[in-house]
């Protein structure tokens, strides 16, 4: 469904539909640390395989799993160019595994999947950093996210945030 996700606006998702996108989110974060934490030989997306023989994931949420963690996967080079080009002083590999690995989600719905607003990418990236990073991470990871959203914006000569023709009006 394309869209916005939140609001009341025509072709909007419905609360049940927003809930699937925030938890689904919350366990690719979780697919995406297991990951990297365990520096195999297996993709993120073989990885959430493991994750559903242990884990109870509802099986309406798993397409949307598989679906960022294969934007993440097959864009991996690319997000971590683009994040590290608003990055100043941190490089991609120092960061916290959390902090990054939400970042690489947040990215990849800002650069690759069309069918979510940029301020509900980043409100959401915020959310999971606030819950599960340190300290500092929410608003760490808003304002990478943020300085990724406007340079895209500045490159793609796309209309402002909250514009006419960005979906979000």
């Amino acid at each position: 469904m394309t869209g916005a996700e939140h609001g009341g606006r025509p072709g909007s998702l419905s609360p049940r539909e927003r809930i699937d996108r925030s938890r689904s989110r919350a366990w690719a974060l979780e697919t995406l640390y297991r990951w990297e934490s365990e520096d195999g030989d297996r993709s993120p997306v073989e990885t959430l395989l493991e994750v559903v023989k242990t884990r109870n994931l509802a099986a309406r949420r798993q397409p949307r799993v598989r679906l960022l963690l294969a934007t993440v996967r097959d864009n991996l080079a690319a997000i971590d160019a683009e994040l590290t080009a608003v990055t100043r002083n941190w490089r991609i590999d120092r960061l916290s595994r959390i902090d990054r690995s939400v970042l690489r989600i947040g990215a990849a719905e800002l650069l690759f999947l069309d069918d979510v607003p940029p301020p509900v990418a980043i409100q959401e990236s915020v959310r999971l950093a606030s819950r599960y990073g340190g300290n500092e991470s929410a608003g760490f990871v808003n304002g990478v996210l943020d300085a990724l959203h406007r340079r895209n914006v500045a490159r793609e000569g796309k209309d402002a945030p909250g514009a006419p023709g960005t979906g979000e009006s």
